[in-house]
């Protein structure tokens, strides 16, 4: 794809950043270097297949100044964020950073070593654990504890240790009540649409360099391997639970409804260290993500930061966390996670207040301002989240989408309000006039909100499509918010190169099997063709013959409904045997011929069923329409 530099405009903004922010502030690079023990070398992991999962090497050209087409902000937080290898956090607590988009951590004990969330997938995992062991000694695994239910955090399981090792009894897993239903619900309800947005938000198939992606914020990259789940033996439930694993006391704290759905911290006494999973980390992060989720709650986020402050921080002499580097010393702690508390406490109050004043979430987040000392924290910028799409999660989490403006409740889709505006403006080359003169006038905003306009009424328009791409890219070279900077360039890729599609699946056989029925089930109703099942009045017995369970599924008006019954007649009877899970993801597929599958009654309307369902489509368009 052809690049084109960065205006006079763009230029201008980021060179007064440069000398608007304060990056006479060192100490973070102190910090991230701090413990350094050996980089892997090459920092490129592939899998058993030959094919390159994970390449940090790619971001060596991260060094010096920042270039014109990097904001200077997001140019100094992705050079930290891309430092790779081996850390000691104190003696007998490691981390693995660089190897993927979050880190992995290993607490050593009287025996073996506890993994603290083992990233990704499979082979970084399985790279990371090599690393230790090259540099701390062949240690056997003798727990896993995931944070969180977000994959990053859970994926690479088997990189470190193996199911038959969990169901042994060797190797215990821990991880907060609800994370198998959180951690498979958002892989698979809105898995496809999350998955293609995904690859905007973190510029997937954008090169790496500085007119392209240069991180994530959070992290560089998502790694692309193997992804597993093995299901905890040890829930926990309680704030103040403690558990010895291998002869280490970890106190844990609740923390659910916060950046994960569940999600938890935990002390460690003996080491006066404290694990804030991904609740304070150096960057503001998402209230609501852009590849999509369900809101978080920034009130619940910011009440257990303060429970973290009281009930830790006297006893605490390190913080570390699932992304970033590690936080030093009382004094720091107490500054590191009040200011992060108070980062969300001030999205969250504030918005609410201008929202009882009549103010709309667009309206609120144009003009919001940060503390002082929120603005000068470099650990408070959005580099992830962004302040703006904060403030409208807030607002969205509140009121929802609708602004009670009734001009806006029955507004036109974009396919049908685009030939309207461009006819009213006098037709679609007098669109792309005006859109270029905001373009030369440095007023990006506008001339993309033209040229979306435009590209909705004629997408194969060469001017529209050309000058677009050239706005988006424009954007994005001005983002401190690298997810914002990612989602510009790669619809200005788009634009340029055609539809890139999802490159990376959203969904694992691994974690599609800890579907429970009902789970299951669920996922099929969402995927009914309404319309088409309208005249469909069809009821199928479902049993589970390794579990003992039936369901009954009836399908009339275009609504599945499933229950929990005895096994009784139906339309049709379904028996699956042999590995159950798998077995009726195969039907659902479409597969009646492999072993495991016995059908009695009407055959026929098992396929009825099956026959309204659609398949997600993991390439459908976001920039054209």
């Amino acid at each position: 794809m052809e690049h084109k530099p960065p205006t006079a405009v763009i230029e201008a903004a980021n060179a007064e950043h440069q000398t608007s922010l304060p990056f006479e502030d060192t100490a973070d690079f102190a910090a991230a270097d701090r413990g350094f023990i050996g980089a892997l070398t090459p920092c490129v992991v592939t899998a058993a297949d030959g094919r390159t999962v994970w390449n940090n090497d790619v971001y060596d050209f991260l060094a010096g100044d920042a270039p014109a087409s990097v904001h200077p902000s997001l140019w100094r937080q992705s050079i930290l964020a891309a430092k790779q290898g081996l850390y000691e956090v104190v003696e007998g607590i490691y981390q693995v950073r660089g190897l993927d988009l979050s880190n992995i951590s290993f607490i050593e004990g009287d025996t073996g070593v506890i993994v603290i969330d083992p990233l990704i997938c499979t082979e970084t995992a399985a790279a990371a654990l090599a690393l230790y062991r090259a540099h701390r000694g062949n240690r056997a695994v003798s727990a896993v504890i995931y944070t969180h239910s977000h994959v990053d955090h859970f994926g690479g399981v088997l990189g470190v240790t193996t199911q038959a090792d969990v169901d042994a009894g060797k190797v215990a897993v821990l991880a907060p009540a609800g994370f198998v239903e959180h951690a498979v619900q958002e892989n698979v309800y809105a898995g496809t649409a999350m998955a293609r947005r995904a690859s905007y938000m973190y510029g997937t198939m954008l090169e790496r360099g500085p007119q392209g992606q240069v991180g994530c914020g959070l992290g560089q990259q998502t790694s692309t391997g193997e992804v597993a789940i093995i299901v905890p033996t040890i829930d926990i439930t309680t704030t103040g639970e403690v558990h010895t694993i291998d002869g280490v006391d970890i106190e844990f704290q609740m923390a659910p409804g916060t950046e994960a759905p569940a999600e938890m911290h935990f002390y460690f006494p003996q080491f006066r260290a404290l694990c804030m999973a991904e609740n304070a980390t150096h960057n503001l992060h998402n209230l609501l993500t852009l590849r999509g989720a369900l809101v978080r709650d920034p009130h619940a986020w910011s009440g257990y930061l303060t429970e973290a402050i009281d009930t830790f921080a006297d006893r605490t002499d390190v913080v570390f966390a699932s992304h970033h580097w590690p936080t030093w010393g009382r004094d720091e702690i107490v500054e590191f996670l009040s200011l992060q508390r108070d980062l969300y406490a001030y999205l969250h109050d504030q918005t609410l207040r201008q929202l009882n004043q009549g103010f709309t979430g667009i309206e609120i987040a144009e003009d919001f301002a940060m503390p002082p000392a929120l603005h000068k924290a470099w650990h408070a910028h959005g580099y992830y989240g962004s302040v703006s799409h904060n403030v409208k999660a807030v607002y969205q989490r509140y009121m929802g989408w609708f602004d009670g403006n009734p001009a806006r409740l029955w507004a036109h889709p974009p396919e049908a309000i685009g030939p309207r505006y461009v006819e009213a403006m006098g037709g679609i080359d007098r669109v792309v006039e005006l859109a270029r003169g905001a373009f030369e006038a440095g007023d990006y905003r506008w001339a993309a909100t033209l040229l979306d306009h435009a590209t909705f009424t004629d997408p194969d328009h060469d001017g529209v499509r050309e000058l677009y791409a050239d706005t988006l890219e424009q954007l994005g070279y001005g983002a401190e918010c690298a997810t914002w900077r990612n989602f510009f360039l790669s619809g200005a890729t788009e634009l340029r190169d055609g539809n890139f599609g999802t490159p990376v699946g959203g969904n694992s056989m691994a974690v599609l099997t800890q579907l429970t029925p009902e789970q299951m089930f669920d996922a099929l109703a969402i995927s009914v063709n309404g319309p088409r099942a309208w005249d469909l009045d069809i009821a199928v017995d479902m049993t589970f013959a390794d579990i003992g369970a039936n369901y009954r599924l009836t399908l009339r008006n275009g609504v599945l409904v499933y229950r929990k019954v005895a096994a009784d007649e139906a339309t049709a009877t379904v028996s699956v045997r042999l590995a159950s899970k798998l077995r009726l993801l195969a039907v659902a597929a479409g597969d009646f011929t492999s072993p495991g599958l016995a059908t009695t009654g009407d055959a026929q309307a098992l396929q009825a069923l099956l026959g309204a369902l659609d398949k997600p489509d993991p390439s459908f368009n976001i920039i054209t329409p």
